[in-house]
């Protein structure tokens, strides 16, 4: 009898589920903070539905769409959880974002440069907040 769409899973069923080895789901554990599953007596692992649906996520972005290990941490912490399940359910990943000045100011003119790098640091803290309050 098949398991019905709420109930958890082992880390053999999660496996066959998502098409990857089980070694593979207890790698991502190590590299994913953000991937619990619940452990019973004896360190046995049990998978939740929304569990499942992030490494769903994962998958699809390491395996399909090419992004690294770091790529997919970073999305993370950019975009949060909310965005893994996202690109799991099919949703493309976002394009990066393009820099706020295509070309390095003059060196003659360093105040200009402390200002750039003071907005990059700026548009890069208000995206992880962004990101936070998605989740």
């Amino acid at each position: 009898m098949a398991k019905g769409p709420d109930a958890f899973r082992t880390i053999s069923e999660a496996a066959d589920e998502l098409h990857v080895p089980q070694h593979v789901l207890r790698f991502w554990e190590t590299k994913f903070t953000f991937i619990k599953p619940m452990k019973r007596a004896g360190g046995r692992r049990f998978y939740r539905p929304s569990d499942i649906a992030i490494l769903a996520g994962v998958r699809r972005l390491l395996h399909d769409e090419g992004y690294t290990i770091k790529g997919v941490q970073k999305l993370h912490r950019e975009h949060g959880v909310k965005r893994l399940v996202a690109a799991g359910e099919g949703a493309s990943a976002p394009a990066p974002v393009a820099p706020v000045a295509a070309e390095a100011p003059a060196k003659s003119n360093g105040g200009a440069s402390a200002l750039l790098e003071a907005l990059r640091n700026l548009e890069t803290a208000k995206a992880r907040l962004d990101g936070l309050l998605k989740e």
